[in-house]
């Protein structure tokens, strides 16, 4: 009798330990929520939405960041949406996490609950172009999803709608020789859905494409002076430039792999590599806010020989592209934001 007892006597207690963290977890989000709402009234506030630490530590190492005195941050669904100014600008900030489902959650996240103007992502990426260099920053006039994939049968064939075709078998070595049991891939298009669309009617979308007025703004920054040394032993050979107007892929996918690289060059005449561009320039878009994208250049994305190059310049990368980042914030008049 007494062990019968004690089960329902567990269950209790759990139940109820379990409605206290429930209860405490809502009364969180009803804080954050409630200081939201506060600072919403005192909007409105630049986007700013980064990836990882190696970024992250790179933009606040400017300086630049200047904490609101009463509520410098507020944490949602696990994310710190930190609260400031950013050369006399209202910001909010947030590291969303590697890869494109995090870029479009914290994305429609920060459009959703917060007062923004525009969204400004910036990060590292890999270059795949050989005109750029690493430490190079590109601001893309326009970022793909290269990650669509219809992986097609081996004797199967592409489905002609596709964008592009990617045969395993051009790949081999001997080269060309087309005996390959993965086979060949073809890019589908994006659905894309929009305010200024048809409800629940997608467009077809293989670019989507930076908000005009913003790259207008961001091409006043060629020229400026970009960092060439990690430190005093490693430097770059030449020095670093930012370029305005190429083209930008994403997937969830580090590319480290020379052929796929020369792949994505020929087929789609990229510059650059990441996992969240296009996340952040969709979901933006969609919601009917202009954005930017800000990518310094960490690596050359399996062209090298030997080690990846981004543990080397990857935090030199992140300093060139929060230096850029600055610039552009410089040159927004006071009513974009």
């Amino acid at each position: 009798m007494a062990a019968k007892q004690v089960k329902p006597c567990l269950v209790l207690v759990l139940v109820f330990s379990l409605l206290v963290f429930v209860s405490a977890l809502s009364k969180n989000r009803i804080k954050s929520l409630h200081v939201i709402k506060e600072l919403n009234r005192r909007g409105p506030y630049i986007g700013l939405i980064t990836v990882f630490s190696t970024e992250e530590d790179a933009f606040f190492a400017t300086g630049s960041f200047r904490s609101h005195p009463k509520h410098p941050f507020v944490d949602l669904s696990g994310r710190r949406f930190r609260i400031g100014k950013v050369r006399g600008r209202k910001a909010i900030y947030v590291r969303c996490g590697i890869g494109m489902i995090n870029a479009a959650a914290a994305t429609q996240q920060m459009l959703d609950l917060f007062d923004v103007k525009g969204i400004i992502h910036f990060g590292i990426a890999g270059n795949i172009n050989n005109s750029m260099s690493i430490g190079d920053v590109t601001i893309p006039k326009q970022v793909a999803h290269t990650g669509i994939w219809d992986w097609v049968n081996t004797n199967g064939a592409v489905d002609s709608a596709d964008v592009s075709q990617l045969d395993f078998g051009s790949y081999n070595v001997p080269k060309g020789n087309g005996s390959n049991l993965l086979g060949h891939i073809g890019y589908s298009k994006e659905q894309f859905f929009s305010e200024s669309g048809e409800p629940n009617i997608a467009e077809s979308l293989v670019w989507a494409k930076i908000s005009p007025h913003w790259l207008q703004l961001a091409s006043n920054l060629e020229g400026m002076k970009l960092e060439q040394c990690v430190n005093s032993s490693l430097c770059l050979p030449e020095k670093p430039k930012l370029v305005v107007g190429l083209r930008a892929s994403t997937a969830n996918i580090f590319v480290d792999n020379a052929a796929y690289r020369d792949f994505s060059f020929e087929k789609f005449e990229v510059s650059s590599a990441d996992m969240e561009t296009a996340a952040v320039v969709m979901t933006s878009l969609s919601n009917g806010f202009p954005v930017i994208v800000i990518r310094g250049l960490s690596d050359l994305a399996g062209k090298q020989q030997g080690e990846n190059a981004v543990r080397k310049f990857g935090s030199l990368a992140a300093l060139n592209t929060a230096k850029a980042v600055l610039g552009f914030i410089d040159n927004l008049p006071g009513h974009a934001y």
